[in-house]
């Protein structure tokens, strides 16, 4: 098993160059991921949700037109060629207009694509959205089908998630490019083989393996994160699985990972959150990812310009100096980490949650 403290000096050489991308990469903040939380109601229940996200929530879906002001603002001084939208939630499919949307969105210039959990899926509904240009889809499949059913808190969901990948599948042919997100946790952790297994069967070639964070209703509950152990053992099984060369696994954006890095995904760690990756919220917040909220929120597309916004806020994403406190302070990795994923960090004050490097370390 390897030695997430040792790393080489080739590596070490590599990581401070990529420092040095980041650095200039937060100057210029070129806007390149939009993401467009559409809706915050889902059609499942998610054990490990951040967002808290119900059937029947309190804040109502964006109407299409008010994210599309955006997207007109936006198009003004920016190449929308050059710009992915991403369609999140909540579940995108509860919605009625999601393949005007994409139409729209098209329409303007912009590629997109959506994150779903496959419930509400057809073949019918998956033809219109590729009719209407959807470029990319990221599915939730969360191991076998008692573990991801369990996860998501709603039985026949694994069936209905798979479906929905065989659809891509057939539509790789034609262009679509799709992966899966697997979170992983203590159930089912322990099946990783047999399941990458099961995906290289049914067509999968681009696989994402994430830890969960202890955010929203996963906070609290033991069973759904990783022990130290597990979670070396982790990035052991996808290193592996990389080397063998018939899926490409990578690990999240779970934090720098020492020796780690450039084993486990194909470029070093980097949170381009506020960087390069921004968001309209449900309710019109504008942030960087939709997992950073409360504090991290820059201004309201209701009250104000998303680009100005962009271009003018988001300094606590693009300098990241207020981080160094705590462990923080005397880490030896901070050139190459510069603070760990956002999503990781507390939100009223920055305090970290949860270090993968440090987690390695101990």
């Amino acid at each position: 098993m390897m030695d997430a403290s040792r790393i080489p000096l080739r590596k070490k050489i590599a990581l401070g160059l990529y420092s040095h991308k980041k650095n200039a990469e937060a100057l210029s903040h070129q806007l390149r991921y939009l993401f467009w939380e559409c809706t915050l109601r889902c059609n499942i229940s998610c054990q490990h949700c951040g967002s808290d996200c119900s059937s029947d929530n309190s804040v109502k879906d964006m109407p299409l037109k008010d994210f599309l002001n955006v997207l007109d603002s936006i198009k003004t001084s920016e190449d929308p060629s050059k710009i992915m939208v991403a369609i999140t939630g909540g579940e995108p499919l509860v919605r009625g207009d999601l393949a005007e949307a994409g139409r729209q969105i098209k329409k303007r210039g912009f590629r997109w694509g959506m994150v779903t959990n496959g419930y509400a899926m057809t073949q019918t509904i998956f033809e219109e959205l590729l009719q209407a240009g959807m470029s990319s889809v990221a599915i939730s499949l969360d191991g076998p089908k008692d573990e991801h059913d369990w996860l998501r808190g709603k039985n026949g969901s694994f069936e209905r998630a798979v479906n929905t990948i065989k659809y891509a599948a057939g539509a790789a042919k034609r262009g679509l490019f799709f992966d899966i997100v697997t979170c992983v946790n203590r159930k089912n952790f322990c099946k990783l083989n047999e399941f990458r297994d099961f995906l290289l069967d049914i067509g999968v070639r681009y696989w994402r393996l994430a830890f969960i964070f202890p955010k929203g209703r996963a906070e609290n509950n033991q069973e759904l994160r990783l022990n130290s152990e597990q979670f070396r053992e982790l990035l052991e099984f996808i290193r592996s699985t990389r080397k063998q060369g018939k899926i490409n696994v990578s690990y999240g954006c779970g934090g720098f990972l020492g020796a780690y890095e450039m084993e486990v995904r194909d470029t070093p760690f980097y949170c381009r959150a506020g960087v390069g990756i921004g968001s309209v919220l449900a309710d019109g917040s504008i942030s960087a990812c939709p997992s950073l909220r409360a504090d991290y929120i820059q201004g309201n597309i209701y009250k104000d310009d998303f680009l100005h916004t962009w271009n003018t806020r988001f300094e606590i994403m693009r300098n990241r100096n207020w981080l160094k406190t705590g462990e923080c302070k005397s880490c030896r990795v901070w050139k190459y980490c510069k603070g760990n994923g956002l999503h990781l960090r507390r939100e009223k004050d920055g305090e970290m949650l949860w270090c993968g490097y440090r987690e390695l370390m101990s």
